[in-house]
């Protein structure tokens, strides 16, 4: 199970800040780095509603092959977390180089299915203000601190922030259509 072909190849990454997405239509390129914390807050709070609005049916898969929003929730829940976690080390070391993280396995080993929706709720309203709020604090020349992930991909703070930016606003718009 893949969760919606988010990236068509992960280890070119820069496409997500070449072009629209072809199937969100989210532009991350054109986003300004210093904008993403506001925008990991107001896309919070829609995945808020859409746990309030729905709790009887976010479990439900709409298609085989695509999650259920509890399961896009959790796992926007854990790439905040683990952006945040990166987003650290790149403000705190030269050039971290990054383990690799396997989404398609977590959400098997982490049964992100079985989760409380109130829980998964609740953690990814936490997980978005704290690296929301990690994001607001950088500044000046912090933007251009790099970072390194196992695959060789090379980011900078602030094309870490705009690559970033498209996950939850893509796996929004795969729960939501908008």
């Amino acid at each position: 199970m893949t969760d919606g072909a988010l990236i068509p190849d992960d280890k070119d990454w820069t496409w997500v800040l070449e072009q629209p997405c072809p199937e969100c239509g989210f532009d991350a390129g054109s986003v300004p780095a210093a904008d993403v914390a506001g925008m990991i807050r107001s896309n919070a709070s829609s995945w808020v509603t859409v746990f309030d609005s729905a709790p009887e049916s976010v479990r439900r898969r709409p298609q085989p092959d695509r999650w259920s929003a509890l399961e896009y929730g959790a796992h926007v829940r854990d790439v905040h977390r683990l952006f945040r976690e990166r987003l650290v080390r790149m403000l705190t070391e030269d050039d971290p180089l990054f383990a690799n993280w396997n989404q398609d396995e977590t959400a098997v080993a982490e049964r992100y299915g079985e989760q409380d929706p109130a829980a998964v709720r609740a953690e990814l309203a936490d997980a978005a203000e704290a690296l929301a709020a990690a994001f607001e604090a950088v500044d000046g020349s912090q933007w251009q601190r790099p970072g390194r992930r196992s695959d060789g991909a090379r980011f900078t703070v602030e094309s870490f922030a705009r690559y970033l930016i498209h996950d939850p606003v893509h796996h929004l718009w795969d729960v939501t259509g908008r």
